[in-house]
């Protein structure tokens, strides 16, 4: 049997076998790993960091690589950008998923790194994929060897990383948000794919794609290889190719899109807003949010944002979430729309949360003093015969159905917790306190 000619001097078995396994996935592989960037400069999208006024490219620039944190959604880059700055500084490099990977795993990275660097001078980058899903120990374990310089760490992570990984380790990266591909960025995609794949496309087929994509650049062209094997022998992809291709628009949604699209929503709500109200609405519902915890932020907003301006919103609100429950989704979307417009265009104030908060304040930082005795208690036998009570005037027997009397601690008289707006109803309720002797409020 004929020996196998030898590898070439220094070559280890693993790598020749590393090496075909990549040559075939580069020549049978999907069209989004045919299409993986050669060079930072093939790298779409995320000018910011990667143009010639780019922060990491000033990095990789000046040879000067640090352990990084790349976080952004799927399909931005993270992973290809990541070898990509291991080439660009001449470093070996490693990768590893967190889903899969354990603390022995990280240790023997560590190690063989340590090897390396003092048998040749070689540094390792290592990329640790979805980085968010190590526990605090595998973080911890990597601690060491990041601070030492032993490794050098590229964390990719689609989740907000003030959120998921150890402070520790936050503090000795640098963190890169990568944005979603805009659609120039997209559009020099889907041309790299037809080139590759000896296709062409339609004008609307390309916005339809661009469009369902939400910036997602291996989406784009899972789908454009897709629509072409659809099209068959013409190599020619129409808006009918693309519509089997993807019959459903691609939405991300992380524990950072959470915060934020909730926020986007309060906010819109808030700015008397209805039509971004019933956008980031539908956001959450078309990614799958809790209905219930949609419900319970209208509930606290109609009292902090509108408060006694309306008072009917309270109401609303109350109402929606109560529909949520006993009718339940897909209906209750509707209950949490109406919620939502009435909320947005009701009259605002904040007063109302002002006044508690200010209340809680003077309660928790201020001596409380005794409850005044003319407002304690006075139903049981004999307290009168220690002033419980007396002195007290009941609103009731004046013909307006209110009397001047004070009704705080001493410590506290004459203390202004809500003062009241001139917006929607509240402008009413101040008027009413003004002829009441309410003062300026």
């Amino acid at each position: 049997m004929p020996k196998s000619p030898n590898p070439p001097a220094g070559t280890r078995p693993a790598d020749l076998f590393e090496a075909g396994l990549e040559e075939r996935l580069r020549s049978r592989g999907p069209l989004a790993a045919r299409l993986r960037p050669a060079s930072l400069d093939d790298v779409v999208g995320q000018d910011h960091l990667l143009g010639p006024q780019g922060a990491l490219r000033s990095l990789v620039d000046a040879r000067r690589l640090t352990s990084v944190i790349l976080w952004g959604p799927a399909g931005t880059g993270k992973t290809t950008i990541a070898r990509l700055l291991a080439d660009a500084v001449g470093a070996h490099f490693e990768s590893m998923s967190a889903v899969s990977a354990g603390v022995k795993d990280v240790r023997e990275a560590a190690e063989q790194a340590r090897r390396r660097l003092a048998e040749n001078g070689a540094s390792t980058v290592l990329l640790l994929d979805e980085v968010h899903r190590f526990s605090k120990s595998q973080q911890d374990a990597l601690l060491p060897s990041v601070e030492d310089g032993i490794l050098t760490l590229v964390g990719a992570t689609t989740e907000n990383p003030f959120f998921e990984v150890n402070g520790p380790l936050l503090s000795r990266s640098t963190l890169f948000r990568l944005e979603p591909l805009d659609h120039r960025a997209l559009r020099t995609l889907l041309d790299r794919g037809l080139v590759a794949e000896g296709g062409t496309i339609d004008e609307p087929a390309t916005d339809a794609i661009i469009d369902s994509v939400d910036g997602d650049g291996r989406a784009l062209l899972t789908t454009l290889e897709v629509a072409l094997a659809i099209a068959g022998d013409s190599r020619r992809v129409t808006l009918a190719e693309v519509e089997r291709a993807r019959t459903t628009r691609a939405l991300t949604w992380g524990r950072d899109d959470h915060y934020d699209v909730i926020s986007a929503f309060i906010k819109s709500i808030r700015g008397g807003d209805p039509d971004a109200g019933l956008h980031w609405l539908a956001r959450m519902l078309v990614a799958g949010e809790d209905p219930r915890y949609i419900a319970r932020r209208l509930v606290v907003l109609a009292s902090e944002d509108i408060g006694m301006a309306d008072p009917t919103s309270l109401l609303i609100a109350g109402a929606a979430a109560h529909a949520v429950e006993y009718v339940g989704l897909p209906e209750a979307q509707l209950n949490l729309a109406q919620a939502v417009v009435h909320l947005a265009t009701a009259p605002k104030s904040n007063r109302t949360a002002l006044g508690i908060w200010k209340a809680l304040e003077d309660v928790r930082s201020r001596p409380a003093g005794p409850v005044p005795p003319h407002l304690r208690d006075a139903h049981y036998h004999g307290a009168r015969s220690i002033g419980h009570g007396v002195g007290y005037l009941y609103p009731h027997d004046d013909p307006s159905g209110w009397v001047e009397q004070d009704h705080l601690p001493d410590e506290l008289a004459g203390t202004r917790y809500y003062q009241p707006s001139g917006h929607g109803h509240e402008a009413e309720v101040a008027e009413r306190l003004r002829r009441r002797g309410g003062g300026d409020r």
